[in-house]
C-alpha cells in the first residue's frame, strides 16, 4: 500500500481497480429487478431498482464472470462474541478501501477524493441518490450528524477515531454541499485515507441522520424520556447504546438502523439461538458490468454455532460454502483435505500477515502492584520467552511450518529487525532459571517460586477458547514454565468473557492473542506489538488508554520510554512521506526490540481456507487479516453461486 504524497484526484475505473462508473443510461429501465424483491415493486412498497441505485452506481467489474441475483450464501458465527466477525462478510463498505491486493486506498462510499500535498486537506465527492438501506437520502447532512453529536460531543463520544484527530486537535468539517465535504487537520495526517479503510473504521458512514438524532437531546426534547422507557439512566447512555461504537456490538445487533451495506440484518445476531439472517440491501449501491444490482446473494443465512468442533462437521458436511476462522488450522488440514470431495469445497489460499502466531502477553499494567513490578522487569519476560521450546510448538500444532521468532517482520520486509525477531527465542531453559533466581530465588515446598510477599508465582492465562491453536500451545507451554518454577496456568472462556475480562478490564494476569502486522504500511497501522495506542495493546491497556485519552481516570502514564516510544508513533502518523515514514518505523521497531513487551511463537506460515465448488467469483489467493478484513476487500457483493 502506498501513501498520497502528491495533489491527487481519483476516479475509480474499471481497467485500473476493478470498478467504474456507469451513466445513468447505460442501465436505466434496462436494469433487471431482484426476483427477491418483485413482489415489493409490484405492490408498491419499494420504487423499481432504476430509481433505487445512484446517478453514477459504482460499477464492479466482476473477478471471473457476471453472476446471477439470488440464493443464500450460507455462513457460520462462533460463540457468543464473534459478531465483530460480521466485518468480513457484510459489513465493510468505508468512505474508502482497501483494494482487493492491498497495493492502494480505491473509492467506495465516496465517488472520488482529493488529497492536498502536504497532507492536511481531504475532499470527498459523494454520489448523487445514494440511500440508505430505508430509502431515505444519503448526504453531507448525515457527515455533519456525526461529526457534531458524536465526535465533537464531549459527553457522547466514546474515545475512538483518533485518527481523526493530530497532535490533539481534531480534524475540521466543512460541508459544501449536499455531496461534497472537506476535512481539514491543522498539521500532515498521512495516514488518514489508510486508517478510514481500516476494518470497522469509519464511522461516518455507519450515522444516518435521520434514525439516530432522536436519541439526541440537542434534537429532540423528548430523548431523556426515550431513555427511561427503555430503562437506561440519561439520554447519553442510549445515544451510546443506539449509536455502537463501543466494544458492545450494538451496530451489528441493530436491525433497525438503516446501513449502506449490500445486505441488512432481518434476523439480527442475539435474537435466536440457531441463526441470525441478513437479506439484500435494496438500495445497495453497486452494480456489475452489465447492470444488474449488487450484491448477487439475497440472504446470509448464518448458523450459531458452540465451537470450532461444530463448525469443522458442519463443513465436512457441506453446510458452509466459505470459511476460514476457526477451523482452517494446520491441525485441520488433513481433515479438511480428506472431505473436499464429500463437502464439494476446495481450498483458496491466505496469505498471512500476522506479526506471530500467538504471542505472550503480561499484564503490565496489573493492580497487583507486586505483580506489576515484576512483569516490567524486562528480564522476567525475557527468561520466561527463554523457558518456551518454540519448535516443540511449532511441530506439535503447526506440523512443522515455521520458525522461532518474536512477534516482529518478515526477513523479506525493508523494515525487518533482526534483534527484534530472534532475540531470546533459542529454547535456554537453564539461562531462564539463572535469571529467574535473581529476581525471585525463594520457593515454595513443590519448586515453585515465591514473590516478594511470600506468595505463589502465580500466572493465569486467559484466552478465547474458540482459538483452538492457542489451546495447542498452551497445552505445552505450561509444563515449560512450571519448570522454571512459575505457577502458570491457563483459563479458557467463551469470546464475550474474554472481551469483558482482557479487553475491556485490568483484573488479569496475562493473556495471549495474535494478529498485528509483519509488513509495510500494515505494521505502521497495526503496531500493536510495538507500541501501546490502542484496545489491541493487550498487555498495556492503561498505557494505550493514554495515548488516546491522557484525561481520562483509567488512563496510566507510561515510563518515559514507552511515552517516548508513542511520541515517535504519533510523529509517524503525522508523516505523509513514504521515505520519513519508513525511517520513524525503523526507530519504533528497534525501541520494540530493547522494550520487550510481548513474547511469541514463530512468524505465521500461509493458511488457508475452504469454498464450495459452486462459489464464483472469490478471489484464490488473498492477505489474511483484520486490518484488511480478509475476505472482505474481495468484494463478497459479487460471490454468487453457479
Amino acid at each position: 500500500m502506498s501513501t498520497i504524497s502528491r495533489r491527487t484526484f481519483i476516479t475509480a475505473t474499471a481497467a485500473a481497480t476493478g470498478v467504474g462508473l456507469l451513466p445513468r443510461w447505460a442501465y436505466g429501465q434496462a436494469t433487471p429487478e431482484s426476483a427477491f424483491l418483485q413482489a415489493e415493486v409490484d405492490a408498491g412498497n419499494l420504487p423499481p431498482v432504476a430509481e433505487r441505485l445512484p446517478v453514477n452506481p459504482l460499477v464492479v467489474t466482476p473477478l471471473e464472470r457476471p453472476g446471477q441475483q439470488g440464493g443464500d450464501w450460507r455462513h457460520a458465527l462462533v460463540g457468543g462474541g464473534s459478531l465483530s466477525m460480521i466485518v468480513r462478510y457484510q459489513a465493510y463498505d468505508p468512505l474508502v478501501r482497501f483494494d482487493p491486493e492491498w497495493k492502494g486506498v480505491i473509492p467506495n462510499v465516496a465517488e472520488s477524493y482529493e488529497v492536498s500535498e502536504d497532507g492536511t486537506e481531504y475532499t470527498f465527492k459523494l454520489r448523487e441518490g445514494h440511500k440508505w438501506s430505508d430509502g431515505e437520502p444519503f448526504t453531507t447532512d448525515d457527515v455533519q450528524f456525526w461529526y457534531d453529536a458524536y465526535f465533537t460531543d464531549a459527553e457522547t463520544n466514546l474515545g475512538v477515531q483518533s485518527f481523526w484527530e493530530i497532535g490533539g486537535s481534531k480534524a475540521k468539517l466543512e460541508v459544501i454541499d449536499k455531496t461534497t465535504f472537506k476535512v481539514t487537520f491543522a498539521s500532515p495526517n498521512g495516514f488518514f485515507l489508510q486508517q478510514m479503510a481500516w476494518a470497522d473504521q469509519d464511522q461516518l458512514v455507519r450515522c444516518p441522520k435521520h434514525y439516530l438524532e432522536k436519541f439526541h437531546i440537542r434534537y429532540n426534547p423528548d430523548a431523556e424520556k426515550l431513555a427511561q422507557d427503555a430503562g437506561l439512566g440519561s439520554w447519553i447512555a442510549l445515544f451510546q447504546r443506539e449509536i455502537g461504537f463501543d466494544d458492545t456490538n450494538t451496530y451489528y445487533q441493530n436491525g433497525n438502523r438503516p446501513t449502506l451495506n449490500a445486505w441488512y440484518f432481518t434476523l439480527p445476531p442475539g435474537q435466536n439461538t440457531e441463526q441470525t439472517l441478513a437479506a439484500r440491501n435494496p438500495y445497495y449501491f453497486k452494480v456489475d458490468t452489465e447492470g444488474t444490482q449488487l450484491p448477487y446473494f439475497d440472504r446470509i443465512v448464518y448458523q450459531m454455532v458452540a465451537d470450532p468442533e461444530v463448525l469443522l462437521l458442519k463443513t465436512l458436511q457441506g453446510e458452509i460454502d466459505m470459511m476460514d476462522q476457526y477451523i482452517a488450522t494446520p491441525a485441520n488440514r488433513p481433515t479438511l483435505f480428506d472431505g473436499q470431495q464429500t463437502g464439494n469445497y476446495s481450498f483458496y489460499t491466505l496469505k498471512e500477515t500476522a506479526a506471530n502466531v500467538m504471542a505472550f502477553q503480561l499484564n503490565l499494567n496489573h493492580l497487583d502492584e507486586v505483580k506489576n513490578a515484576l512483569f516490567n522487569t524486562i528480564e522476567f519476560r525475557q527468561a520466561l520467552s527463554l523457558s518456551i521450546d518454540r519448535q516443540a510448538l511449532i511441530d506439535a500444532v503447526f506440523i512443522g511450518q515455521g520458525a522461532p521468532a518474536q512477534p516482529s517482520m518478515i526477513e523479506t520486509d525493508p523494515l525487518y529487525n533482526e534483534q527484534l525477531s530472534k532475540q531470546f527465542t533459542e529454547y535456554d531453559p537453564d539461562t531462564a532459571n539463572t535469571m529467574l533466581d535473581a529476581l525471585m530465588p525463594e520457593r515454595d515446598g513443590e519448586g515453585y517460586r515465591l514473590d516478594s510477599q511470600g506468595r505463589r508465582m502465580t500466572i493465569i492465562f486467559e484466552i478465547d477458547q474458540t482459538r483452538t491453536t492457542f489451546l495447542d500451545m498452551f497445552q505445552l507451554a505450561i509444563p515449560m514454565f512450571q519448570a522454571v518454577g512459575i505457577d502458570a496456568q491457563l483459563r479458557s472462556m467463551d469470546r464475550s468473557l474474554w472481551e469483558e475480562r482482557v479487553r475491556n478490564g485490568r483484573e488479569f494476569d496475562a493473556t495471549a492473542h495474535q494478529f498485528g502486522a509483519n509488513s509495510g504500511i500494515a505494521a505502521m497501522l497495526d503496531p500493536r506489538f510495538y507500541v501501546p495506542i490502542n484496545s489491541n495493546c493487550l498487555y498495556a491497556p492503561g498505557w494505550s488508554l493514554y495515548y488516546s485519552q491522557p484525561d481520562n481516570a483509567a488512563a496510566i502514564e507510561p515510563p518515559e520510554p514507552v511515552k517516548a516510544q508513542q511520541a515517535l508513533y504519533r510523529e509517524l502518523t503525522a508523516t505523509p512521506a513514504p521515505e520519513r515514514q519508513a525511517e520513524i518505523m525503523t526507530q519504533i521497531l528497534q525501541n520494540a526490540a530493547d522494550l520487550f513487551f510481548t513474547f511469541g511463537v514463530s512468524l505465521p506460515a500461509d493458511g488457508y481456507g475452504i469454498v464450495k465448488n459452486d462459489m464464483v467469483n472469490v478471489q484464490k489467493t488473498m492477505p489474511n487479516s483484520f486490518g484488511w478484513p480478509t475476505p472482505a476487500p474481495t468484494r463478497p457483493e459479487q460471490y454468487f453461486k453457479a
